[in-house]
């Protein structure tokens, strides 16, 4: 569940968001300049995007294949989603290196793939489903992958000419990816 911390009179930018520092170890992501707090992930989710990220450090660089970093993306207002995972470009991966906090913001590169693990309810379906996906698709993120545990399928959607064409995987179909073409998972695998 989340939980909205910043009232309309109070929108942040995005800049606002990067110094915020409540004193806690509480998570959050901008949206449309309200702070909304990140609840800690299931298990179950965990244990998917675990096998996820052992899997994709079999086909690339393992420190491109990350957790916790944000990535600033177009909303009504300044947003800064963190994915459960990301896979970086060379160019995206060079312009984190060295600074104090990982965050692609606006003029960086951005990443090839964000994986998104989507938790129980409405609201965290539409968010990866709607939201999550027209900003992503903003950014000209080259992949990016729903898994749903709810539903048992994995949605591949591929940026082209501007805009995600979405394929639904499911069973054990092998996931077709532009971007790690050797990816050895099947829905079933990564839910089983």
């Amino acid at each position: 569940m989340s939980l909205a911390l910043s009232t309309e009179s109070q929108v942040l930018t995005f800049e606002d968001y990067l110094r915020h520092d409540d004193g806690t170890d509480t998570h959050y992501e901008l949206v449309n300049g309200v702070l909304v707090e990140m609840p800690p992930e299931s298990d179950e989710n965990l244990s998917i995007a675990r096998k996820l990220l052992l899997e994709l450090t079999k086909h690339l660089p393992p420190d491109w294949v990350v957790w916790g970093t944000e990535i600033e993306v177009t909303g009504r207002r300044a947003t800064g989603r963190i994915p459960d995972l990301l896979v970086h470009t060379e160019a995206s991966k060079a312009a984190v290196a060295g600074t104090t906090r990982a965050t692609l913001t606006r003029d960086m590169p951005p990443p090839a793939l964000v994986v998104e693990v989507v938790s129980p309810g409405q609201a965290n379906r539409d968010r990866d489903y709607r939201y999550k996906h027209t900003e992503y698709a903003a950014r000209g993120i080259g992949e990016y992958w729903i898994v749903d545990p709810e539903t048992r399928q994995v949605t591949l959607c591929l940026w082209v000419n501007g805009q995600y064409e979405d394929r639904v995987y499911s069973g054990t179909e092998p996931l077709q990816s532009a971007v790690v073409p050797e990816f050895g998972l099947t829905p079933a695998a990564i839910f089983g």
